[in-house]
């Protein structure tokens, strides 16, 4: 910014002295009084205005220096600025440099951008490679540099970048900010899409808010956009937070009628509800579902449906799952053999529980430290700690390095 002080004036044909005293200095008073004509006069009638116009400047947007950021990077700011990509251009690099200096909500954020902006002339691709990079940098300053430049012309901004801002707050969960900027879109006549709304509904049926979710998928159902397996999911999933699961499950009937399957996490998600309640028909169900969308199910899957008949004391259901599970090729785990160990243990089934392992043994299935520890306990109780010994040789497979060392940490207990 030029100066706006007037220099020092010396008489026609005084000769240089070098420093000017504050006797020769110029004053507006003086100036006025001896000049002649109107110039003088409109002089001195604009230099009041000039000194109020210049003291409003100075209060309403106050000097900024580019150089005061950035120079004293320390610690994790070298370190952050030093991880920048090497193609990075420097007109993108020395903004996030300055950036990292800042913490969130501090009021020069927008000062510094604005003068990057005038001073770069950046454009849509400037402001992706800096968005970028302050994401690999897990900058908490991403959401608020993105806000700004969903402002700035040369952004060229659309609804996939609302879109990326409402990600950002929802794994922040400032379900606020969220619909402040999905209400700025809107006001900027942006339409509404699917994908939009899918992640807002998203959002809110992660926070818990059922209500706010149903009323979003409505509104899908209402502009006639297409839903998808994001969509069904999200609205799946906001039903098993709130514990409606035959709601939940009706949902999923509703979209494998339009040939649309959820993911394999949201049929999971449902099993391990029906599975934790006890309700081993609710879990038979949606075990059920999973195959008929063509998701192979694992051993995760069908530990949930092991538990979920085992909670209910269905002691011979839970171990058909584990035969049809050894019959489509799928090793019994630990833990699905130990919560058959643990029913038994419950209703005091001891035949049934040693038949039970024998079984495993006779088709080559090992028996690993969960269970075996389990049923060691489950003898100690009974107090036959001496048979113990005997009942492990029967038990376990055909490695003879892993039995003296199992036996005497039985032996200990």
């Amino acid at each position: 910014m030029a100066s706006l002080t007037i220099p020092a004036l010396r008489p026609a044909g005084a000769k240089h002295t070098g420093n000017i005293t504050p006797t020769n200095t110029w004053r507006p008073g003086r100036q006025c009084a001896c000049a002649s004509g109107g110039h003088a006069g409109e002089l001195s009638a604009l230099a009041p205005e000039a000194e109020a116009e210049q003291a409003v400047v100075s209060e309403v947007k106050p000097r900024f220096r580019w150089d005061a950021f950035g120079s004293d990077l320390t610690g994790p700011h070298q370190r952050a600025f030093r991880g920048l990509s090497p193609k990075l251009p420097n007109r993108c690099k020395a903004l996030v440099a300055r950036v990292v200096c800042l913490s969130p909500g501090d009021e020069r954020l927008g000062a510094l951008l604005a003068y990057w902006v005038k001073a770069m002339k950046p454009k849509r691709a400037d402001w992706l490679l800096v968005l970028k990079e302050l994401k690999a940098m897990e900058s908490p300053l991403l959401a608020e540099v993105l806000e700004h430049a969903l402002l700035e012309n040369s952004f060229e901004a659309n609804v996939r970048d609302y879109t990326k801002l409402i990600h950002i707050y929802g794994k922040q969960k400032r379900l606020q900010k969220a619909e402040d900027a999905f209400a700025a879109m809107k006001g900027r006549g942006f339409p509404c899409d699917q994908v939009m709304l899918t992640a807002l509904m998203d959002m809110h049926s992660k926070a818990g808010d059922l209500a706010r979710a149903k009323e979003i998928f409505g509104e899908i159902v209402l502009l006639g956009l297409p839903l998808d397996k994001r969509a069904y999911g999200a609205m799946v999933m906001a039903y098993i937070r709130a514990d409606m699961l035959p709601e939940a499950e009706d949902l999923i009937k509703e979209t494998e009628e339009q040939q649309v399957f959820a993911g394999k996490e949201v049929y999971k998600a449902l099993l391990r509800a029906y599975s934790y309640r006890g309700d081993p028909d609710g879990a038979q169900r949606v075990f059920d579902a999973v195959q008929f969308a063509g998701i192979v199910p694992d051993t995760k899957l069908c530990a949930l449906l092991v538990n979920a008949y085992c909670l209910s004391d269905r002691i011979e259901e839970a171990v058909c799952v584990i035969r049809n599970m050894r019959s489509a090729g799928v090793e019994p785990c630990d833990k699905c053999v130990a919560l058959v160990l643990g029913a038994c243990e419950k209703v005091n089934m001891l035949e049934t529980a040693l038949g039970f392992l024998t079984e495993l043994e006779e088709n080559g299935v090992s028996i690993g430290q969960e269970p075996s520890l389990l049923l060691a306990a489950w003898f100690r109780k009974l107090g036959v700690v001496r048979e113990v010994d005997q009942v492990l040789k029967d038990l376990s497979s055909e490695d003879m390095t892993s039995r003296p060392s199992f036996a005497v940490s039985l032996e200990q207990q």
